[in-house]
């Protein structure tokens, strides 16, 4: 049972996604009545002034942290996300969702437009919930937009076309927010059979959640973000109501099927109640900086031009004094990034980077420029490490890995992640690379507080060991990734491509 194995912070949090609906008295379906307002009311009361975290290092825990906190709304839910798919995952927390706006509460979503794949209908019939609002961010790409419109969106707003909203937040009645690495999708959770993701999530309660709330409504004003309504105007007015309510259970319907939702993690939704009154043992209190940009990232009009999360994070490493520890998926050093790095070297910081392998990565084109650079980053004296598509700490990491250890699927880093002189901890959207550094919008929290920095840092510590990533300096990784990925990477540094990667 999954149950057995999860670990205490969904007990201490209980912060889940697919659980049963309220009844009519207020009361739950697991029996536990008391508002989830005033049990985080009760936590400030004792931490005035500060904001309490807890880092969310497996895809199953973060999972269920989306969850219960899901259910327990009264009031409203604000997501943000980069990807929303329609796979098991996402089809899930859509409907969650759906259930949660049938008993008043009021959903606001931002999807960024690039990868969007919800079929046009399910976006309208949501959207035409009375309490749902769907909103696209930059939709140049994808919702309500023709090949030929596209290709001429390319041609003649190609800065603007590659400007995305990175950012990831899930807040719920204003009081929790979710933020880090995962967007919604199978593979972000460990429900993925074939690619899984290595992420890091944290979440927040606390003053810092109204920053992040401060945030979403910026995006939520801008006019960059247009209503699905306004974008699928046609769908609208063809579609009748009545097949808005199909589709609503079609939805539900899917959520019921076992096949969909494992009975196992019905068990281990059901088993979580009761265990709030810990809560304050497992969340670290104490200021808490909730870093992100403005819609647009910046004005420059070029591929470069900073934003205030770079700015952050540059700033934060830069008082660095005795040790660098980055996890980022992809290594693709900004302009001036290798000789920032150099230079904290230089003054006796140690710097270790844990990142993709060639045999890990699903993007080639990033690979391809961090391949161009390896070299370079290695003579400035970073120490680099590349994750193994196979590493042992997947059985760790992974709470279904005895459902799925005879077709193991390739884990992958997706965390981005860092945590200075043992003390500061960054946990965000911010890649090591110039997309994140020029183009998208991010978001991530920096804190300074030993016990988390100590429980991050031994956590990436794990990742590099010697059975789960190979050092750039004593091996060449390249060369246990297949030989089309290779063909496919030497084809891609033919091409310049850094300032999108």
């Amino acid at each position: 049972m999954i149950v057995a194995r999860l670990p205490i912070i969904i007990f201490l949090t209980a912060l889940l996604l697919f659980s049963s609906d309220h009844t009519a008295s207020g009361t739950t379906a697991d029996g536990s009545s008391e508002p989830l307002h005033l049990r985080v009311h009760r936590l400030l009361q004792s931490h005035p002034g500060e904001s309490g975290a807890f880092v969310l290092e497996k895809g199953e825990e973060s999972l269920l942290a989306r969850a219960w906190l899901t259910d327990r709304a009264q009031q409203r839910i604000d997501v943000q996300y980069f990807i929303w798919s329609t796979d098991n995952i996402g089809i899930l927390a859509a409907e969650a969702l759906l259930r949660a706006a049938k008993r008043g509460v009021k959903i606001r979503v931002i999807v960024d437009d690039l990868l969007i794949d919800a079929p046009d209908r399910v976006m309208v019939a949501l959207d035409a919930h009375p309490n749902v609002q769907v909103r696209i961010y930059n939709p140049k790409h994808s919702v309500g937009t023709s090949f030929i419109k596209r290709l001429v969106n390319i041609a003649f707003q190609f800065r603007s076309v590659n400007q995305r909203m990175h950012d990831k937040t899930f807040t719920v009645d204003g009081l929790v927010s979710i933020t880090g690495g995962r967007n919604m999708a199978d593979e972000y959770f460990d429900y993925n059979r074939q690619y899984n993701f290595r992420d890091r999530d944290i979440l927040l309660i606390g003053p810092v959640v109204k920053k992040v709330g401060y945030n979403f409504e910026s995006f939520w004003s801008s006019e960059l973000v247009v209503p699905v309504k306004n974008l699928l105007n046609d769908i609208q007015r063809a579609t009748p109501a009545d097949e808005f309510e199909l589709i609503y259970q079609e939805l539900h319907d899917y959520a019921k099927d076992p096949v969909n939702f494992e009975p196992e993690v019905r068990e281990a939704l059901a088993a979580l109640p009761g265990k709030f009154q810990d809560l304050e043992n497992a969340l670290s209190w104490g200021p808490i900086t909730f870093t992100h940009d403005k819609p647009g990232k910046n004005t420059s009009g070029t591929l470069s031009g900073g934003g205030d999360s770079t700015t952050a994070l540059i700033d934060a490493l830069a008082e660095a004094k005795q040790s660098v520890l980055i996890q980022s998926p992809y290594l693709v050093m900004p302009k001036g990034g290798i000789e920032f790095f150099n230079k904290l070297v230089q003054r006796g910081v140690e710097v270790k980077i844990s990142t993709n392998s060639l045999a890990s990565t699903d993007n080639l084109q990033a690979f391809s420029g961090f391949s161009k650079q390896r070299k370079k980053i290695l003579q400035a004296g970073v120490q680099v490490y590349e994750y193994k598509p196979k590493p042992l700490i997947q059985k760790q990491l992974i709470d279904r890995y005895e459902a799925i250890e005879k077709q193991i699927p390739t884990f992958a880093i997706h965390a981005k992640t860092m945590v200075i002189d043992h003390e500061t901890v960054f946990v965000g959207t911010f890649n090591l690379d110039p997309r994140s550094a020029n183009l998208n919008t991010e978001v991530g929290v920096i804190l300074k507080d030993k016990k988390i920095a100590s429980r991050v840092e031994n956590a990436i510590m794990q990742d590099i060991l010697p059975e789960n990533s190979w050092d750039s300096s004593k091996d060449s990784p390249d060369q246990y990734a297949p030989l089309v990925k290779r063909v496919k990477v030497f084809f891609w540094k033919l091409l310049p491509l850094t300032p999108l990667l």
